[in-house]
């Protein structure tokens, strides 16, 4: 089953390489680069922070992007230990700098749909937006040959359940603190 997974993966990576010119290049170089280490997701949350209106998407957006990271960095990354499409067939030449660590899931993909998501789920206006850059970034990954398809659904699917699972979690405490925060009202009032 893995065999024809991978098979059907290099099959559509060769297929995407066949897109390559010089302003797609530049495009989904700077497409990439902006995910790299989250850095476009980092200052989208910093900069919904800042607005009182959007502080408390940020905030969610900020604390699902850290979780994502954690989880998929640090544990299932290595875990996994998937070695990249580039690294499998030595043939490609890659026009980005050669990223390090793991392949599967797509960091990338999965930092990209766990922020989208975040927003989304709070307001479809910013949402959106955020899931089409969410999309570029992710393709930017097959159209460099840095992951595999099915890295890039598998970060997609784990970002978004992050996102999801966050979304209950931190609604989950804001709603004890205020129950909490009621309760300590009413006993101060009662006495």
């Amino acid at each position: 089953m893995i065999e024809v997974v991978t098979n059907i993966d290099f099959a559509i990576l060769d297929l995407i390489q066949k897109l390559h010119n010089r302003v797609l290049d530049f495009i989904m170089e700077a497409l990439t680069l902006s995910g790299n280490n989250g850095y476009i997701w980092i200052a989208v949350c910093l900069l919904l922070i800042c607005i009182p209106k959007t502080r408390k998407i940020g905030l969610f957006a900020a604390v699902t992007l850290l979780v994502e990271w954690i989880l998929n960095d640090w544990i299932l990354k290595e875990i996994i230990a998937r070695e990249r499409p580039f690294i499998q067939n030595s043939g490609i030449d890659l026009i980005i700098h050669q990223p390090s660590g793991y392949s599967f899931p797509s960091g990338h993909s999965a930092s990209s749909f766990a922020v989208a998501t975040a927003i989304f789920m709070h307001s479809k206006k910013l949402g959106i937006p955020a899931y089409i850059l969410a999309s570029l970034i992710a393709f930017s990954r097959l159209y460099f040959y840095v992951h595999f398809p099915s890295d890039v659904i598998a970060g997609i699917l784990f970002g978004t359940l992050i996102a999801v699972g966050m979304n209950k979690l931190l609604n989950f405490i804001l709603e004890r603190v205020k129950k909490h925060k009621i309760s300590e009202k009413q006993s101060a009032n009662s006495d």
